[in-house]
């Protein structure tokens, strides 16, 4: 199958230079933001691609503005910004054929509802993606940990079996991005929404990496527990069964925090120290909101959510130090 990723930061030139070196499958990129277009065709339409800051090296990729694109791909891969996937849709929606396939793997909540006012039910699929990358700067990208580390959940929202899914599943083997298959739909996008509500965001207000995180005795019990138990509180209030138990999303974030990624600097830092907006909305945020119109309390997500935007306003006053800088010699 051909595929076309929207978006090339980290996760999507992650996912497409995969397939294309793995897989060998045809692969377009659409970038929307501007300034990471005009980087990659300065850079000759190549992007740079490390392995934990080793061997540096180019990669040509086909790359496009969404007006400018004329391809036809079996699937459409979306890896973005919740806050930029409705301008991007509207700019691409011409583009869009009847019998194409949406994937969407992005953080936090917001982005199914989008997807279907352009795609059927029937040929929209989520996914979740538990593989550390780092975007150093418009197209230059770091694969965190060795080949075919982390993994990634996939599932229809029909949560109906599908020949498209059979050929993903197929194509992401080949690519080693660890595919696995479930019939859960919101249990599966959910999954990483409620992890990332704890990594995520705690170390971004304390710029930490995820193993840092680890350093206080009592992260798992005071700290993550209470986080997940509020998430689990309010899908199960809204009726929805996650794929892990909550005791296994803690032994989840103890892993990935000890032994998985503990050097990794998740997403919502690399925004944040880059002077970006979060997604804290989408992940915090719609936990609280879940929450609340299910008649379930969830003060710390609420407190996190508001944490994370004053973290956010502070930056004016105490910019942040941005770890990922080359010339950093921290820990």
């Amino acid at each position: 199958m051909k595929y076309t990723v929207v978006g090339a930061g980290a996760m999507g030139l992650r996912y497409g230079i995969l397939l294309q070196e793995n897989a060998g499958v045809p692969v377009d990129f659409v970038e929307p933001t501007q300034a990471s277009l005009d980087k990659i065709h300065e850079q000759g339409d190549k992007v740079w691609k490390s392995r934990d800051h080793k061997d540096r090296h180019e990669i040509k990729i086909n790359i496009f503005s969404p007006e400018e694109y004329e391809g036809s791909p079996d699937v459409w891969i979306f890896f973005m910004k919740q806050m930029q996937l409705q301008d991007t849709l509207d700019r691409l929606s011409p583009k869009f054929k009847p019998g194409q396939t949406a994937l969407g793997a992005m953080n936090g909540m917001g982005h199914i509802e989008k997807l279907q006012k352009y795609f059927d039910d029937e040929h929209i699929i989520g996914g979740t993606a538990m593989i550390a990358t780092v975007l150093n700067d418009y197209g230059d990208v770091d694969f965190m940990g060795r080949e075919s580390m982390g993994s990634s959940v996939y599932a229809n929202l029909t949560e109906k079996p599908s020949t498209v899914m059979d050929k993903i599943q197929e194509d992401f083997k080949a690519a080693h991005l660890n595919p696995s298959y479930t019939e859960n739909f919101m249990g599966t996008l959910l999954t990483k929404v409620f992890f990332n509500a704890v990594e995520n965001s705690i170390a971004t207000m304390f710029q930490s990496r995820m193993g840092q995180l680890m350093a206080y005795d009592n992260f798992l019990e005071g700290i993550a527990r209470p986080l997940i138990n509020e998430a689990y509180d309010a899908a199960e209030a809204a009726g929805i069964t996650l794929i892990e138990t909550r005791d296994e999303m803690v032994k989840q974030v103890d892993y990935v925090s000890n032994i998985g990624n503990p050097l990794h600097f998740p997403s919502m830092y690399q925004d944040f120290v880059k002077g970006r907006p979060t997604e804290v909305d989408y992940i915090n945020g719609w936990i609280a909101d879940l929450a609340d119109k299910n008649g379930v309390n969830a003060p710390n997500q609420h407190l996190v959510t508001n944490f994370v935007h004053l973290a956010e306003s502070m930056r004016k006053f105490t910019p942040p130090v941005n770890k990922l800088a080359p010339d950093y010699k921290g820990n």
